[in-house]
């Protein structure tokens, strides 16, 4: 699996994926995704779950990955797989699952696994109520396909049926007295034919059998016309972030606004250890990339900047420089243009990267804001020129920028490199990610990390 490639198509192709009136789901990305499916399941269902994959991309994955076989695979992946299946379905937003979950049914998708799926779905989802209100036709042919035409009808009117007599001798009690009869009814039930057969065919997919039986008879119940359906994930797998409407050099995070207050000549004996802190606070939970990591810091007046933006770039040129430091087992930081603190002249970027390579390390990364006042277009030549050299090592470049709307198009001193900018703090999940997907070790830190992100733990 391709790894570096795949995520930029995870981040970059936002085509729909579209159910036709007839015959199979139309999506023209369908052979990336099945290759890379099949050349490591667990690897490519985890890539979904990186920060600034598109929706439309993590609806394929969920697509893909129910719909392949899992015979041969051990009993960690499938647990992997399942819990990266239900980070999908309920950190898209609704209809996007609802339309991969629909696509299974075109394709005629009948694994176990895909039965658990859908059944945790429909009756699971935390908007599952407002959902069988609004999309009930849709749910239903899902739920149908997953557990058999004829056995989810079954269940159905077993269940109702057992809400029928259970009413007919509670009707006169409260409502609590109701439900707490509801609850006896169905496990009284349980105890003979019917309710042995309810839980073998559904029931025992279930977490919460109660509330699955009540959403059960709302599934086959009638419906109401027009209900607007929920349009927002319920448990989002990226963070919603709010930002400033004015970005000021110490409003882009922790790191980098106490970085700008040192340079400004702020009390160290204060902000060094609040620095630190921030650090600290910043990887927690991240594992260590056991790999060898060279940075190319552009440290040349333009970095510095000026008036409202002095510092800016730089402060968050250099808390990224700290995260690394932080991360990595092996560090090396070539600075190029003057110094952090006294930043002056122009950067010699292709020197720079010569020097990191020197160091012979796992992985390049080029810091600069774009402007290459230092024989312009150099870094560029000396890049082409590598693999011709017989040099392997990736090298990267990251833009830092000021804004998230800054316009990098002519101040990019190697289109051909792969690039990502950054402007905030809370870029650095994503781009640490993209950025070590691009040599061998960084890939088994993405999966540790997304698989850490899986239990709960921070990306």
């Amino acid at each position: 699996m391709d790894t570096p490639t795949l995520l930029h198509h995870f981040r970059t192709h936002d085509v729909p994926l579209v159910l036709a009136r007839s015959g199979e789901p139309v999506w023209d990305d369908a052979e990336l995704h099945r290759t890379a499916q099949l050349s490591d399941p667990e690897g490519y269902a985890l890539l979904a779950l990186v920060p600034g994959v598109l929706p439309w991309q993590r609806a394929r994955v969920l697509l893909r990955t129910l719909a392949a076989t899992q015979d041969g695979l051990d009993e960690r992946t499938r647990a992997a797989l399942a819990k990266v299946t239900r980070a999908l379905m309920f950190g898209l937003p609704p209809a996007y699952a609802l339309t991969a979950l629909l696509a299974l049914r075109r394709l005629r998708a009948n694994h176990k696994h895909v039965t658990r799926a859908v059944v945790a779905f429909v009756l699971e989802h935390p908007e599952a109520d407002a959902l069988i209100e609004a999309r009930r036709p849709a749910l239903v042919d899902c739920f149908e396909h997953a557990l058999g035409k004829t056995t989810a009808r079954a269940c159905a009117r077993l269940i109702a049926e057992t809400a029928e007599a259970t009413q007919a001798t509670q009707a006169t009690e409260a409502t609590e007295a109701t439900q707490a009869g509801e609850t006896a009814g169905i496990t009284e039930t349980a105890k003979g034919d019917g309710g042995r057969y309810l839980h073998r065919s559904l029931l025992r997919f279930t977490a919460d059998p109660v509330l699955a039986t009540k959403r059960l008879r709302a599934l086959y119940a009638p419906g109401t016309y027009g209900v607007p359906a929920p349009q927002e994930p319920p448990a989002p797998l990226d963070p919603v972030r709010e930002y400033p409407p004015i970005v000021t050099p110490t409003n882009r995070g922790d790191i980098a606004a106490t970085l700008v207050h040192l340079y400004q000549g702020g009390p160290a004996a204060e902000l060094g250890p609040a620095l630190a802190g921030y650090v600290a606070a910043a990887t927690r939970g991240l594992p260590r990339l056991d790999a060898s990591v060279a940075m190319v810091l552009d440290t040349s007046g333009s970095m510095r900047g000026y008036g409202e933006r002095e510092w800016a770039v730089m402060s968050q040129a250099v808390a990224l420089r700290l995260v690394l430091a932080e991360i990595c087992d092996r560090f090396t930081v070539v600075e190029t243009g003057g110094s952090e603190r006294a930043p002056m002249g122009s950067a010699d970027l292709a020197c720079g990267l010569l020097d990191a390579l020197g160091t012979g390390p796992d992985l390049v990364v080029v810091v600069t804001d774009g402007y290459e006042n230092h024989l312009p277009g150099d870094l560029a030549r000396v890049a082409s020129t590598l693999p011709r050299a017989g040099v392997t090592t990736p090298v990267v470049r990251c833009l830092a920028a000021f804004t998230r709307g800054d316009d990098l198009t002519l101040r990019d001193p190697a289109p051909a490199l792969p690039g990502q900018a950054f402007w905030h703090q809370d870029d650095f999940a994503g781009l640490l990610a993209w950025m070590f997907a691009h040599c061998a070790p960084g890939v088994e830190w993405l999966r540790a990390t997304m698989l850490g992100r899986l239990e709960g733990g921070r990306t």
